[in-house]
């Protein structure tokens, strides 16, 4: 019944954490998928735009130094052609190089969601294959003009197969229509003279063509890997940033509720308070027959149960408005110098009549040269009360509480309550130190209590900027150390001589 109860309060809230988070992969990668299945390279829409992105980028920033080269090459073959045959050559290519930069400028202006990747990708195939003919005609051209014109054009497919390789790499179908027409040109120059000089050269031309496409494959994989990395980052730091809107959205909830959690209790201390005095001042006085003796005597054990029940309640909200005072760092320590040892047999004192009930033994271990130490003396009393209460309320008939209260090895002062009680599990730890939180053998084996004792105490010893610890194991009894820093302890002064007090008065 409590599962459910649960789940239904978690459905009222709103979905978990870890279900949104999971729904969310799981849309992000059935789009992965789809896209895929779509896409004609294998690639989420995303990364295919970037890579035609990036082509269209190379070749519209690279357009002008390309017609630099080319103008520098037209000018070294005047000395083998015409200058007419290298004028028109280097027009013709002129005019390849100036529609490629304006179908890579048309495609970066286009809008990324309506922009169709295919037909782009079959445009820049197609320019790219048309200028790999145009190099390859000028190769063509040097290669058949005289026999010392072979290393020229050897030159012109190597600078231009790294030139094409590297700037048409994000598209591979580019790539290789780019370098096709100059593979196909060496393989006919190398075909008209079968000589030891032309087999060399197809050769070394060839291994500088096969080396560029595997470049071409590197440089490739090495976009893709990038883009996919840089689109993973963008995805955290989105999934960053949803996660800090959704961090201040709580946490602004949890300060509303704070407030209303203050509010209400600071209204409803003052309307449970007011009744309950009156309760227990009339209960009072009916179970002490104040005005006389009860017809029936039964009635004295109610009047009894009600001022019990009253008193309980009543503690119950002083404990609940500490505890909240506490939680949202507004109680305020009143401090001045106290004595820890004396505190401690006070408290002693007043649990005396409880311990006796139960014919529990106490062994007192108290350092008689403790300092006094700067603390709320009120504060320190619930400490003491609230640790020593447990340690009682836990323990069974005839058991026995240990109380020491000494130095620290920093400087400082400790209170040490070990009971022989039914102790806790380690895993059951962090519940009793919740509010409310109840070990499983002290449920079955104590008094009923509010939960809120040992919550209380650590917040109070954290205010004084103490330690708190607690070691209990199931049937060897608990103990609670509190300690109080060395900073806290004050000096005293040594003593001043008689004779030395007249000299200076």
């Amino acid at each position: 019944m409590s599962e459910l109860t649960a789940q239904i309060v978690q459905r009222g809230r709103g979905p978990a954490p870890e279900g949104v988070v999971q729904r969310r992969r799981l849309a992000h990668e059935m789009r992965m998928a789809r896209e895929k299945l779509t896409s004609t390279v294998g690639l989420e829409r995303s990364y295919e735009y970037e890579l035609v992105r990036l082509f269209a980028a190379y070749q519209s920033g690279s357009s002008l130094l390309l017609l630099i080269l080319a103008t520098a090459i037209a000018g070294i073959a005047t000395f083998w052609v015409p200058v007419a045959e290298a004028a028109a050559w280097l027009i013709l290519m002129a005019f390849v190089l100036g529609t490629m930069f304006l179908l890579s400028r048309a495609f970066l202006k286009e809008s990324p969601d309506s922009v169709r990747l295919s037909d782009w990708r079959r445009r820049f195939a197609i320019a790219e294959a048309t200028t790999g003919l145009i190099w390859a005609l000028a190769v063509e051209t040097l290669a058949h003009t005289e026999a010392g014109t072979n290393g020229f054009a050897l030159f012109v497919v190597v600078i231009m197969s790294a030139v094409t390789a590297t700037l048409a790499a994000t598209i591979p179908l580019a790539a290789y229509f780019g370098l096709a027409p100059l593979g196909l040109v060496v393989v006919a120059v190398a075909a008209g003279g079968w000589d030891f000089y032309s087999v060399m050269m197809l050769a070394m031309t060839a291994s500088a063509l096969l080396f560029f496409l595997m470049l071409a494959s590197r440089l490739y994989s090495s976009a893709v890997a990038t883009i996919t990395s840089r689109a993973e980052k963008d995805a955290i730091f989105a999934e960053l940033e949803q996660a800090k809107a959704n961090s201040d959205e709580a946490r602004r909830r949890a300060e509303e509720a704070n407030l209303a959690k203050s509010r209400f209790l600071a209204t409803m201390s003052h309307e449970l308070r007011t009744p309950l005095n009156a309760i227990l001042g009339f209960s009072e006085v009916m179970k002490n027959e104040v005005f006389g003796a009860h017809g029936t005597p039964a009635y004295r054990d109610y009047s009894a149960d009600i001022h019990g029940s009253g008193q309980h309640l009543l503690n119950l909200i002083n404990e609940i408005l500490d505890l909240s005072r506490i939680e949202a760092g507004r109680y305020e320590l009143n401090e001045e110098a106290v004595q820890l040892a004396h505190i401690v047999d006070e408290c002693r004192h007043m649990l005396n009549l409880k311990i006796k009930a139960k014919n529990q033994s106490i062994r007192e271990a108290l350092d008689p040269s403790l300092a006094r130490i700067w603390a709320d003396e009120r504060a320190v009393r619930q400490i003491v009360l609230n640790v020593m209460s447990n340690a009682v309320k836990f323990t069974p008939q005839g058991g026995e509480l240990t109380i020491k209260v000494g130095w620290t090895s920093s400087g400082g002062q400790y209170v040490s309550v070990k009971d022989t009680g039914p102790g806790i599990p380690e895993d059951e730890i962090p519940v009793v130190m919740q509010s409310f939180g109840r070990g499983s053998l002290a449920i079955k084996t104590a008094e009923q209590g509010s939960g809120l004792g040992l919550p209380i105490v650590k917040g109070l010893v954290d205010l004084h900027g103490g330690g708190f610890q607690l070691k209990s194991k199931p049937r060897e009894g608990t103990e609670v150390i509190v300690t109080f820093p060395s900073v806290r302890v004050i000096d005293a002064l040594p003593a001043v001589a008689m004779a030395e007090a007249r000299q200076a008065a």
